[in-house]
């Protein structure tokens, strides 16, 4: 019996990983890896952000779900390039399935993308091992989750470069404590940025654009062929 050990396997995918982050640089591409629970409201959250961006980057998004495609049809409606990946189980989604979908992605999107971003699947385990060949990974919270799962699921936390803090408008009708959350955040990755907003009402947004759109900045287009 071959036994083959899991970091075998997540340094095959690191490894991938590391060749969809040159093939994006190559193409002056910011990538960025959208994590959190099932209805916390990432897809919400995308669609605000491209209202929020529209006119200063070109985005184009790669969904990940179990299965559906209702999210990427919302993508579509806004006209943003989507690809859909369904995973049939997986709770996550892996470089080589990232790699597959932006081969799928490059010629609609007519050379003009400067920025993806990959709605993982929702999940605050799994998706935490995973490195896609992004730049930035944001993790989602909603208020509706409750403050304890930082305390619960450090890894993902650990793993982000920003925490955004979802539906705000809903804190009032919760017990939510945000100043928890933020030292929580503080405590597991003090160089984290943290974002509060409601993407339905807009509050918080511009924040949370101008931030990602500096971040994109720095990632020279060296080639649009």
């Amino acid at each position: 019996m071959k036994i083959v050990a899991a970091k075998q396997i997540l340094k095959a995918n690191d490894q991938l990983a590391a060749e969809n982050r040159l093939r994006f640089q190559h193409r002056g591409v910011f990538g960025v890896n959208l994590v959190g629970s099932p209805g916390c409201g990432k897809t919400t959250l995308l669609e605000s952000l491209f209202r929020t961006l529209r006119g200063r980057v070109s985005p184009a998004v790669i969904e990940g779900d179990i299965a559906g495609q209702i999210d990427a049809d919302r993508m579509t409606a806004m006209g943003v390039p989507v690809v859909q990946i369904n995973t049939d189980g997986m709770c996550h989604l892996d470089a080589n399935m990232i790699a597959a979908a932006w081969d799928g992605l490059e010629g609609d999107a007519e050379q003009a993308v400067d920025m993806l971003i990959v709605e993982n699947v929702g999940n605050l385990v799994c998706t935490a091992g995973y490195d896609l060949g992004e730049h930035l990974r944001i993790v989602v919270l909603s208020v509706s989750e409750g403050d304890d799962k930082l305390v619960k699921y450090p890894a993902i936390f650990q793993r982000s470069q920003a925490l955004v803090i979802t539906k705000m408008d809903l804190l009032p009708y919760t017990n939510f404590n945000v100043e928890r959350v933020r030292g929580d955040m503080r405590r597991l990755n003090p160089d984290a940025e943290i974002f509060a907003v409601s993407a339905l009402q807009g509050d918080g947004m511009d924040g949370l654009a101008d931030w990602l759109a500096a971040r994109r900045s720095a990632v020279p287009a060296t080639s649009r062929s």
